[in-house]
């Protein structure tokens, strides 16, 4: 049952980490354990809610500056969360190898990344970090999240792996063969990530990408749930800013306005024509 009241979201960011392929880009994919209480299975972004280690003020002279003094918790929180599932980290100062990151990560077991930054004398490059979308999870659910979607440019020399233990497949692909993936039924998205790749499959390159993050508005993208009936039957939908069913009527982000429940899957769909 949905809560009686909405629940106060909680901060959390997601990185998207990008390089160039052939007229496309290609973005680093994690796979979430099956049993992971929040979006298990879903192949999603690295990210995840901002700790109180996040938001330490002694960050400040351990990252580069980034676009507002604000996004400090959320630009560490979305490097960490890097690290943790993904073993890729955006610093400058110098250069992070596979191995090194794999170490690393395996040292966070014992020591806080503030400490493994501050030894290696590196900073994060909070400043490469460019937020793209913020999406607010609808105020029906139990457990809700404001996020912030960065995406930057992967460091050279980093490859990228899964921590085999939040998360259990990893890979490099473009949005239009993810999203092809999804269509065939062998992944599952959730509809933020599946509207990000959307956004995404129309660039050509990681510097449209960041001229397109450069120009968002960020305006918050809150689906709301509403009951959507048609010739398959009564079924359920998450519809976006800018559907003729959601209290905002401005669209918000490009693309169809809602996400339709289609056999266990949230699919997109344009809205029906209303009386």
């Amino acid at each position: 049952m949905p809560p009686e009241e909405a629940v106060t979201p909680v901060d959390a960011s997601t990185l998207i980490l990008l390089r160039d392929a052939e007229n496309a880009v290609s973005c680093f994919f994690v796979q979430r354990h099956q049993n992971t209480k929040f979006m298990g299975g879903m192949l999603v972004f690295p990210g995840g809610k901002v700790d109180e280690a996040d938001r330490d003020p002694a960050w400040t002279s351990l990252c580069t500056e980034p676009g507002r003094p604000e996004w400090q918790p959320l630009g560490v929180a979305a490097c960490r969360e890097a690290l943790e599932e993904a073993a890729l980290l955006p610093v400058i100062g110098g250069t992070l190898d596979h191995a090194t990151l794999l170490d690393w990560r395996r040292r966070l077991n014992d020591e806080s990344l503030r400490e493994l930054v501050r030894a290696s004398g590196l900073r994060l490059d909070l400043a490469a970090l460019r937020p793209i979308s913020r999406w607010l999870t609808p105020k029906t659910q139990s457990k809700r999240f404001d996020t912030l979607f960065f995406a930057a440019r992967v460091p050279p020399g980093q490859e990228g792996a899964h921590d085999e233990r939040e998360t259990v497949a990893s890979f490099w692909a473009t949005p239009a063969d993810v999203l092809a993936r999804f269509e065939a039924g062998t992944i599952e998205l959730a509809p933020p990530t599946h509207r990000t790749l959307e956004v995404l499959a129309t660039k050509k390159s990681v510097d449209e990408v960041l001229a397109l993050a450069d120009g968002a508005t960020l305006d918050t993208i809150c689906p709301e749930l509403v009951r959507h009936t048609d010739a398959e039957g009564d079924t359920m939908a998450l519809v976006l800013p800018g559907d003729p069913e959601h209290s905002v009527r401005e669209p918000r982000i490009a693309g169809l306005s809602r996400f339709v429940m289609r056999r266990g899957a949230w699919r997109p769909e344009p809205a029906p024509r209303l009386p």
